[in-house]
């Protein structure tokens, strides 16, 4: 059985000593969806404060970038690509978060902190029109290099399903 690796051998938390690890190229994709009432996804392309899409696409690259000062045993990576996509899907906004870099640790954080970040600023741009507004399904969906291999969700939900509706 696999054993948790932020701990050293008293129990203490502790950051991994990655230094020893090949540089390799590593991938990771998240999602997140945000619920929405049919009034609020009306009322987004009329926001006062801007498009929600786009201000939720740039925070979620700054939030990409900004992972190991939130996380804190993340290692500070060079990150070589984040991209950030919002699109409107039934009954709110669907968002998925790319990130990509070479070296000796994945970015399986980076991405959900990504989705997570965009998620929350879709929040924080509709809030006055709703407080009843829910985040859900924040999840890796997949990632690719390093020892551990690839994963790829293999059980997506529709989004109304992913949204509990």
């Amino acid at each position: 059985m696999p054993r948790l690796s932020h701990y050293d051998s008293s129990g203490r938390a502790t950051m991994v000593d990655v230094s020893a690890k090949p540089s390799a190229r590593r991938t990771a994709t998240a999602t997140a969806f945000v619920e929405l009432s049919a009034a609020v996804l009306a009322a987004l392309p009329d926001n006062p404060k801007g498009n929600p899409l786009e201000v939720a696409r740039f925070a979620g690259i700054q939030a990409a970038k900004r992972t190991s000062e939130l996380i804190p045993m993340c290692h500070p990576l060079a990150l070589t690509h984040v991209g950030v996509h919002a699109e409107i899907v039934d009954g709110g906004v669907r968002i998925s978060a790319s990130v990509s870099t070479v070296g000796p640790t994945g970015v399986e954080m980076e991405a959900l902190t990504a989705a997570a970040v965009a998620a929350l600023t879709i929040y924080d741009m509709t809030k006055a029109l709703d407080k009843g507004i829910v985040i859900r399904s924040i999840q890796l969906e997949e990632k690719t290099g390093g020892k551990s291999g690839e994963f790829r969700r293999t059980r997506r939900l529709p989004a109304k399903q992913a949204a509990g509706l």
